[in-house]
């Protein structure tokens, strides 16, 4: 039934997109994204693929984030054929990230990651690129090197989106690990703890999760924020 639901969406997707340049895709709250017509069929595969080891991941969200990884492929930036997602437009209390293996289609990783303090309280609303906001950044990251800081093990992330999230390196915007972000804490307050702007994750998945995606992997952080949609050169064509 879930994959009939995804062959409706793309079917409604490509008679709206009809995979040429130009048109508006309102069904994906996207006012400027367009998909190129040589994407058509291994967009189609990966959404049916994907969606059967992840269907709690959100089909524009995922076709967004295929389109960005590959123009990050063809910007030179990826050493990794990995995508990380984060789903910022969910609740705090639902699994909202993902880590997709790109070359053998399998889902790695899909589990809880918090947000910035001042972000929203359950769910985040809020985003900031300034240093001291506490907020969460949106948009395309690279990860760098881990390394062990003051919240243990963790991983840099350089912003490549001038205006929403390249101040990330220097904000100290990273991944690590968190008690606050473990799922025991959803049943006891309802919803994780927040971060300073990290997105942070369960102590128990920090090494594993940093290890996968370390050393130039791709990350988009997804929220529906009109500007980012309509001005990020990872998802303009043409």
């Amino acid at each position: 039934m879930q994959k009939i639901k995804y062959c409706v969406f793309l079917c409604a997707f490509l008679s709206i997109v009809g995979w040429g340049p130009g048109p508006i895709i309102d069904a994906l709250f996207t006012p400027s994204v367009t998909i190129p017509p040589r994407a058509k069929d291994w967009i189609d595969q990966e959404l049916l693929i994907i969606d059967a080891q992840a269907n709690n991941l959100d089909p524009k969200v995922l076709t967004l984030g295929l389109l960005a990884y590959l123009h990050a492929r063809e910007k030179g930036f990826l050493h990794k054929p990995l995508l990380t997602l984060i789903d910022y437009s969910k609740p705090s209390n639902e699994r909202r990230l993902w880590v997709v293996d790109m070359r053998t289609n399998r889902v790695l990783f899909n589990t809880w990651v918090s947000h910035g303090k001042n972000s929203g309280d359950v769910l985040a609303t809020s985003f900031s690129n300034d240093p001291g906001s506490l907020k969460s950044s949106i948009g395309v990251f690279l990860t760098v090197n881990s390394y062990v800081g003051e919240n243990g093990y963790s991983l840099r992330l350089i912003g490549l989106e001038q205006g929403f999230n390249d101040h990330a390196l220097s904000r100290s915007i990273v991944v690590h690990g968190a008690w606050y972000s473990d799922p025991e804490v959803i049943k006891k307050y309802g919803q994780l703890g927040r971060s300073w702007g990290c997105p942070s994750v369960r102590p128990q998945e920090t090494r594993p999760l940093i290890n996968t995606i370390k050393d130039n992997s791709l990350v988009v952080v997804y929220y529906p924020d009109r500007n980012w949609l309509k001005t990020s050169t990872f998802l303009i064509t043409g």
